[in-house]
């Protein structure tokens, strides 16, 4: 009767153990799928002649549709992965920076706070959602002749 009782013992020790490594598993499973493959672009917008920066050919009719420039000049294009409240700092230009950050995500929802800073005092604060795969622009602030849009990607 010990062996049995033995051997019960062993059975709850392992069956405890395969609940914890569920667990963790669960756990560590649902950290990754929180994450977000973001891209974001930067891009120079002006009336200074009608070139258009051959990197935003796939952008250029929802920019024509949504700004009145004639110009638009890729300045940057930062890909990375987002972590809910983690935020991603990025310099758009010396003296403006964006801090982006997932807030949530669904499945077919990824909801990002969008702050853009210009020598430190905050000049925008908001909210954007997207859909996998969509893009979502925004006009930010002057920058030079122009204006800065920032369009954002997602994929998840």
């Amino acid at each position: 009767m010990a062996f049995g009782g033995s051997r019960g013992r062993i059975d709850n020790v392992l069956t405890l153990r395969l609940i914890f490594l569920t667990i963790l598993i669960f756990f560590f499973a649902s950290t990754v799928f929180a994450q977000v493959q973001t891209r974001v672009r930067i891009i120079q917008a002006s009336n200074e002649g009608s070139a258009v920066d051959p990197s935003l050919r796939d952008v250029h009719d929802q920019l024509g549709s949504l700004f009145n420039f004639t110009s638009y000049r890729l300045m940057r294009d930062e890909q990375f992965s987002l972590s809910q409240n983690q935020p991603v700092e990025i310099r758009a230009h010396q003296a403006i920076g964006l801090e982006i950050s997932l807030v949530g995500k669904r499945r077919d929802v990824a909801e990002f706070r969008v702050k853009i800073r210009r020598d430190g005092t905050e000049i925008l604060n908001t909210q954007v959602r997207l859909s996998p795969g969509r893009t979502v622009m925004i006009g930010g602030p002057k920058h030079g002749a122009g204006t800065i849009i920032l369009a954002f990607t997602a994929r998840f």
